[in-house]
């Protein structure tokens, strides 16, 4: 018991070394920006106003984004999802995977469980925080880089220039000065390149309505994998990840939909970017419309995609022997925009 536990001791104070860098990274910039760059350098007033203003902007909404990621608690699974002892035993022992994953479906079927997830790193609580903590982290990096470049270019000058006779010593003692200001333009630059291609790689699966693990492996349902399986369209997959109220969308508080468990999914095989299809007969026939909705909870489109089929199918089939007369069965599809 004693190694184990002092084994997650350490594997808890290794976890804090990333957030324990880039914080110090972060005191550093803004000690570099205000200090070094904005009081010491800049010597016009307004430009100096309206450079400190901005930078605190986006450097207020960047450190909230941040914290709000690292420290929102996890939306751990209900207990009616965990394994029982026996077989969370078992599957310790297990060491073939095909075998580990017998263990897991048999668990799955007991627990009437509709689809397999894998674990994220940022999961269900925090996905809107991270996704905001890069974008604010990539305009905090982009302010920088923008504003910075022109003393850059200039202390660049003369750091080259150093050793020349004809350059003045203040020129010289100047330029060691504004060592964190020509770093500074690095680390911005650095950082900004890094940050837009994984923003853009998140943004991608944000629309897809995907986790990381399934862009690379897809989801697995009852009825087989489907790697659009909770992909509902483009607008609404924006709207599970940051609600539907836009004024919210920005602020870095909680608006995501739904409880982390269950997860509305569209019919499989169907086109995700399309509306709802529905069936319904002539104007002249008084027979109530029938909609079959593309849209349903995880748990009920798989139970139930039978069910609903053969309902239509026996509407159809009623349909048919009330009537002698032959109509036409008219399929709309709206494209959701």
């Amino acid at each position: 018991m004693a190694p184990t536990h002092v084994l997650r001791c350490c594997q808890r104070g290794l976890a804090w070394i990333p957030v324990i860098f880039i914080s110090l990274v972060v005191c550093w910039s803004y000690y570099a920006y205000v200090v070094e760059l904005c009081i010491l350098t800049i010597r016009s007033i307004g430009e100096k106003i309206i450079y400190l203003v901005f930078f605190h902007l986006s450097f207020g909404m960047f450190v909230w984004s941040y914290v709000k990621t690292i420290f929102s608690k996890p939306a751990n699974p209900s207990k009616e999802f965990c394994l029982p002892k026996a077989e969370k035993e078992r599957y310790e022992k297990e060491e073939k995977p095909e075998f580990q994953q017998e263990i897991l479906w048999r668990a799955a079927t007991i627990q009437s469980l509709c689809t397999c997830r894998v674990n994220n790193c940022v999961g269900f609580s925090n996905y809107k925080f991270f996704i905001l903590f890069l974008a604010y982290s990539l305009v905090y990096c982009l302010f920088i880089a923008a504003t910075v470049l022109q003393y850059f270019i200039k202390f660049w000058t003369l750091c080259r220039r150093k050793s020349a006779e004809n350059c003045p010593k203040n020129e010289l003692e100047d330029t060691r000065a504004k060592f964190h200001v020509l770093f500074l333009f690095f680390v911005a630059a650095m950082f900004c390149i890094s940050i837009l291609s994984l923003f853009s790689y998140h943004l991608w699966l944000v629309g897809k309505n995907r986790s990381t693990i399934e862009a690379f492996r897809a989801p697995v349902f009852r009825t087989g994998s489907d790697k659009n399986g909770f992909s509902l369209g483009f607008r609404k997959n924006i709207v599970q990840v940051f609600g539907d109220q836009k004024k919210y969308w920005l602020l870095p508080v909680f608006t995501s939909q739904g409880d982390g468990m269950t997860f509305p999914t569209r019919l499989v095989n169907i086109d995700p970017e399309q509306a709802p299809v529905t069936l319904y007969p002539e104007p002249s026939k008084s027979a109530t419309d029938v909609t079959v909705s593309l849209l349903s909870e995880s748990q009920n489109r798989l139970l139930s995609n039978e069910k609903q089929a053969n309902n239509v199918e026996d509407y159809l089939a009623d349909d048919n022997i009330k009537s002698a007369e032959s109509e036409t069965i008219t399929v709309s599809m709206e494209s959701e925009s």
